[in-house]
């Protein structure tokens, strides 16, 4: 694995361990598990480095896992053309702004993740973004800032709804991001200029 890869694969793992430690604290009251993919919809953007990491993931994948998810994501990426047809590779949302990006992620709200197999799990799970694993719990970060828990069928289970915000070092992690960004910026484009580089998982699925 790229040494940028690796070092933000580590530093996710932190995530990993603050969402492990509540579901601890909390037994039987965050239904999270594996194939619950109801988070796992629309198009959403990635770091660069997610998106590094992701590459690096799906080349580990058994061969049919890797065409299904390349498939998968050459498909959606079609149907986002369609709607924005000078959209092109490498795929940078830049290229769309934030407006038209919003109005088509809205408009595909519905759409399963390309990483997902037909039961629900993602395939690439070990190398999944940083958005995916934050969701399904509300954090208070070190600062005092609260982050609500955007699990979109947390309505379904009020103790889960409920559950008081997990404290997390977010400032900790994102000061830690900013040297994997850039790293992630030299392996995948040979400039630390496109640490700010953000696409979405079609783009690296399909590729």
């Amino acid at each position: 694995m790229h040494p940028a890869a690796d070092a933000w694969k580590d530093a996710l793992a932190r995530v990993d361990r603050w969402f492990a430690d509540a579901m601890a604290r909390n037994p039987g009251v965050i239904p999270c598990r594996p194939g619950c993919s109801a988070c796992c919809r629309g198009p959403f953007d990635i770091s660069v480095a997610d998106a590094l990491l992701l590459r690096e993931g799906l080349m580990t994948l058994p061969a049919h896992d890797r065409a299904a998810v390349r498939a998968a994501g050459q498909a959606q990426l079609a149907r986002l053309r369609a709607e924005a047809p000078h959209w092109r590779p490498p795929w940078d949302l830049a290229e769309l702004g934030e407006a038209q990006f919003d109005a088509i992620a809205e408009r595909h709200r519905a759409e399963p993740c390309p990483l997902l197999d037909p039961d629900g799990a993602c395939r690439a799970y070990a190398y999944r973004p940083l958005v995916c694993r934050l969701m399904g719990l509300p954090m208070m970060t070190a600062e005092g800032e609260i982050i609500d828990n955007a699990c979109p069928i947390q309505d379904r289970f009020p103790t889960y709804a409920a559950l008081d915000p997990q404290l997390f070092d977010l400032e900790a992690l994102e000061a830690e991001e900013q040297a994997c960004l850039e790293g992630a910026a030299m392996a995948l484009f040979d400039s630390p200029l496109h640490r700010g580089f953000e696409t979405i998982i079609a783009a690296i699925a399909a590729d």
